[in-house]
């Protein structure tokens, strides 16, 4: 059955699609183009990897030799690459290198002239200087001459593939740098994070449950991580080069295992085995402290943490389509939005690890697909949950329903739709607070003649009459009460009580004579009757007063039936006791 909720976030996801494709587009956009044509990029035309022994020289005299393997590594001590002259003229000679933010402990450069000359400038890790805009880092080289055949470049403990596969030399500065187009979508998709953080607090006010708290947690993520791995964090704040190399990948392993936590919350409980849910729980602290560490990216483990760092991810892309799929079949809608919500981001996590491993090289704008995906992904689960609360909300009122139709059984009469002894009880002394000091008992004559003569279901429609008769609508000075068989009581406040009361019982013949046509007798009732002084209040019970206008309807009854009998209750003085005496006034 599709929901209009099920319709409306369709044509949400459409038109989410139709606005990010439009923003991707325009992502390499004209003006990039044009840039780039102004300001040209150069790409290596070499790399290496070595020990710490290789030197500048070696690798001048036996480039060939040292280039002969083109794989790009990142797990041994040194990388080497080399910018060939042949990809520059005399009026683009490079000035600066940039290259992605990751962990590394020198570079250092070297200009080499035909000659044999070797202009070096080296650099720490804490020189690196961050542009503005974007993940990457820029340096200057030192200077390149008309002479100059090659520029090399000796980055020692690389921690990441993409710092050498990206890697660039430029004559312009901060040619590494963002387009305004490119920030336009980081901004975006920052923006499109915040109103389903807000939804998550309201969500939680209500829900309290804690796949909420959970998705707050994703949400944070992914913003911390837009922040950091896009380098939007370098628009607002300079932070140490190291800091935000750690940062992106590490948010990314904690966000990636609370989604885990997630999904092991959010499937219903029917949808997962004990086993399945186990093993989702430890994938998610699998991807929270093995990758999590290895993003740390120590230099004592810069041989194995880029590459164990990826790999540890492929138990959660291989796992979690499998467990999703599994729910699926066992009927769970929560896994249905979850796999329309991480089927972009898996995708653009596998493009992602592909490119980390270094299988391929492409630029680090791809990674713009990544943020998209989560920001849908995002958006999407808040969805789900927007309508689990839904969902909730129509349970409670459902809930809520029954124990009302329940209640009204338990209170009220089931076939006059009076209420009962049980609830009058319960709430009399605070109608006689009310002013409802007037008590009559109500009997009809010879009931048991009118079952045996016309039958019980005759009889049963003639207290449904009688109780039409007691109780007026809309009158809020009279309750009536069915106390059972052909009893009721009826309460009584405000001015006349005692006339009002033998005006409801004259009615009962005539209500029953209209609405039971098939009784060709009337239908008439006896009745006793107490009115209370207002300062008895706390004197006598229900119990006691029900005794007593029971003893005055046994009294009519013997006097003839079809009459009342009543009794005005009056304090005449005040004992030592301090507590008053009742006199009876008939």
């Amino acid at each position: 059955m599709v929901t209009a909720h099920t319709v409306f976030l369709f044509r949400f996801l459409k038109q989410l699609t139709a606005l990010l494709a439009v923003l991707l587009l325009l992502v390499p956009g004209e003006a990039t183009r044009a840039q780039a044509q102004r300001d040209p990029s150069f790409a290596p035309t070499c790399y290496a990897a070595g020990s710490l022994a290789t030197t500048f020289e070696d690798i001048a005299a036996r480039q060939a030799h040292y280039c002969s393997n083109s794989e790009i590594r990142a797990d041994q001590p040194v990388a080497w690459l080399v910018f060939d002259a042949q990809s520059w003229n005399a009026a683009e000679r490079p000035r600066y290198f940039y290259s992605r933010i990751t962990r590394f402990e020198t570079i250092t450069f070297a200009a080499l002239d035909t000659d044999g000359t070797l202009r070096k400038r080296g650099y720490s890790e804490i020189d690196a200087r961050a542009i503005p805009s974007g993940p990457v880092f820029q340096m200057t080289l030192p200077e390149v001459t008309a002479e100059t055949r090659a520029v090399i470049v000796r980055i020692e403990r690389p921690h990441s593939v993409p710092l050498l596969s990206e890697a660039r030399l430029t004559a312009g500065a901060e040619r590494g740098a963002w387009t305004a187009s490119q920030l336009m979508v980081l901004a975006l998709v920052l923006g499109m994070l915040v109103l389903p953080l807000l939804f998550d607090v309201t969500f939680y006010v209500v829900l309290r449950e804690r796949y909420v708290l959970l998705h707050a947690a994703m949400v944070i993520s992914m913003m911390a991580y837009v922040l950091f791995s896009g380098g939007l964090i370098h628009v607002f704040v300079t932070l140490p080069h190291a800091l935000v190399a750690i940062a992106g990948p590490l948010i990314w392993a904690i966000g990636c295992g609370v989604s885990a936590f997630f999904f092991a919350e959010f499937v219903e409980r029917d949808a997962q085995t004990p086993a399945m849910r186990k093993a989702t729980i430890a994938l998610g602290w699998w991807l929270i402290l093995v990758p999590g560490f290895m993003a740390l990216q120590f230099h004592a483990t810069q041989s194995f943490d880029d590459r164990f760092y990826f790999y540890a991810f492929i138990p959660a892309l291989a796992f979690l389509p499998f467990a999703i799929v599994d729910a699926i079949r066992r009927g769970s809608r929560a896994a249905r939005f979850i796999a329309l919500a991480w089927t972009p981001m898996l995708i653009a996590s596998t493009e992602r690890l592909a490119r980390g491993l270094g299988f391929y090289t492409a630029p680090s704008t791809l990674d713009q697909s990544l943020y998209v995906a989560a920001a849908i992904e995002v958006i999407i689960i808040s969805l789900a949950i927007g309508e689990r609360l839904l969902m909730i909300r129509r349970e409670r009122d459902a809930a809520l329903t029954d124990a009302e139709k329940l209640e009204q059984l338990s209170v009220r009469d089931p076939l006059t739709g009076l209420i009962n002894r049980r609830a009058i009880e319960a709430r009399f002394e605070d109608l006689r607070a009310q002013g409802f000091n007037t008590f009559a008992v109500i009997d009809l004559d010879h009931f048991k003649q009118i079952n045996d003569r016309y039958g019980h279901q005759v009889g049963d429609r003639a207290l449904i009459a009688c109780a039409g008769a007691l109780s007026i609508k809309g009158e809020r000075d009279t309750i009536a009460i069915r106390l059972g068989g052909e009893e009721f009581v009826v309460l009584l406040r405000g001015p006349r009580p005692v006339e009002r009361a033998e005006t409801l019982r004259q009615s009962i013949p005539h209500r029953v004579a209209d609405e039971v046509s098939s009784i060709d007798q009337p239908v008439t009732a006896s009745m006793g009757v107490i009115e209370l002084p207002r300062e008895t209040q706390h004197m006598m019970s229900f119990d006691d007063l029900y005794a007593r206008a029971d003893k005055l309807l046994y009294d009519a009854k013997a006097s003839g039936r079809n009459r009342m009998l009543f009794e005005k209750l009056t304090v005449f003085h005040v004992p030592p006791t301090g507590r008053p005496r009742l006199n009876a006034a008939a």
